[in-house]
């Protein structure tokens, strides 16, 4: 603003002296009051011309003033725009992280649940059977020699057992493991469903003991003897 008024101060006054010097050579001229009018009439002709042309240049510079006042407006908004978005890009990723993070634990923790289910099944699972075997079983190992121990605590004489080793032997090979998937029978004895040896224990998916000890109650209310059963087995399939 200063440049203006200093070029409108100057014009100002370049007016001013062209008429101090027009006024001075009509007071030694003649003609004296008409050179004096077209004196005046000129002097305010580029008074009006000067006032015009600082007019325009003030307008010119508002202008140039207020695109710039705009310009740095839009910048402005266009550096918290930026700010926000990389804000929101950072809370973003740190949801994602924190996520991550707690899917991580989570999936430790399914694992360790898992392990540790699978240990206690697999503690069952090898539980021997610790209870008093007969002499007449010591002929038999494993699983067999469990199975003859229980057929003759339930009351059965070991003449029974031959026909029980060759029934179950047929329906799992004395496999706690064994499983059925197209009918769901389960287990040494076949429990169909599975589920029904959980009467007998809730370790009944593995251990052969519970397994043993369902087969030999389901045979005897409903056969009466593992001899039985295993003619049942021979005449129609099974038992």
């Amino acid at each position: 603003m200063s440049r203006l008024w200093s070029r409108f101060g100057a014009r100002t006054a370049a007016v001013v002296l062209l008429s101090v010097g027009v006024a001075g050579g009509v007071y030694l001229g003649d003609h004296q009051e008409t050179q004096q009018q077209g004196l005046t009439s000129r002097v305010a002709v580029e008074v009006d011309r000067a006032e015009q042309e600082y007019q325009r240049e003030r307008q010119a510079l508002h202008q140039i003033q207020s695109a710039q006042q705009r310009s740095a407006e839009y910048q402005a908004k266009l550096r918290a725009a930026k700010a926000a978005k990389e804000a929101a890009q950072r809370a973003k990723e740190a949801e994602a992280a924190a996520a991550s993070r707690k899917k991580a634990r989570e999936e430790a923790a399914r694992k360790a649940a898992e392990e540790k289910a699978a240990k206690e099944a697999a503690a069952k699972a090898n539980r021997p059977y610790d209870g008093p075997v007969p002499d007449s079983c010591n002929e038999f190992s494993g699983h067999r020699r469990t199975g003859c121990a229980l057929m003759v605590q339930a009351g059965h004489g070991i003449d029974q057992f031959p026909c029980l080793n060759k029934l179950w032997n047929k329906e799992s090979g004395w496999n706690p493991r064994a499983h059925n998937s197209s009918s769901g029978a389960h287990g040494i004895p076949q429990a169909l469903p599975g589920s029904k040896m959980a009467s007998v224990g809730d370790d009944w998916e593995t251990n052969p003991v519970t397994q043993i000890k369902w087969g030999l109650g389901y045979i005897e209310g409903r056969y009466g003897t593992p001899c039985k059963a295993w003619a049942k087995s021979q005449s129609s399939g099974w038992y």
